[in-house]
């Protein structure tokens, strides 16, 4: 198997808000759209990212009413204080604030408005 891009398909109540908040805060730029559909790349590359509305009849009828609960969506970066800085000071709740774990790894979140917790991570260096 050859994969050629990596997308994360998220069902949300409002994908335009989810949409927005990629696009303002973290510099992701719109691919598509359609009702209820909103596509989205970063220009630095990673992972495309695709919103979907709950219950869209595209969906099969077993997953049309669920949500992205409980994903987070990790972003590595360079610097993660920076970042948590930059976010902050945007007006973005930090909804878990900075830390470093044990191992080294630094991580903070922000949960967008449709619940959809996202991770900007610093690896440890090795």
């Amino acid at each position: 198997m050859q994969i050629t891009k990596t997308t994360v398909s998220l069902t949300v109540e409002d994908v335009t808000v989810s949409a927005a908040f990629l696009r303002e805060h973290f510099g992701y730029t719109e691919e598509m759209s359609a009702d209820g559909f909103v596509s989205l790349a970063h220009p630095g590359g990673g992972v495309n990212v695709v919103y979907l509305r709950r219950g869209l009849e595209v969906l099969p009828e077993e997953q049309r009413h669920r949500t992205a609960d409980g994903v987070i969506l990790a972003f590595v970066v360079e610097d993660v204080a920076a970042e948590e800085r930059r976010l902050r000071e945007a007006g973005v709740p930090i909804t878990l604030p900075l830390r470093e774990e044990p191992w080294g790894e630094k991580l903070f979140q922000v949960t967008d408005p449709n619940g959809v917790v996202i991770e900007p991570v610093e690896w440890a260096a090795r």
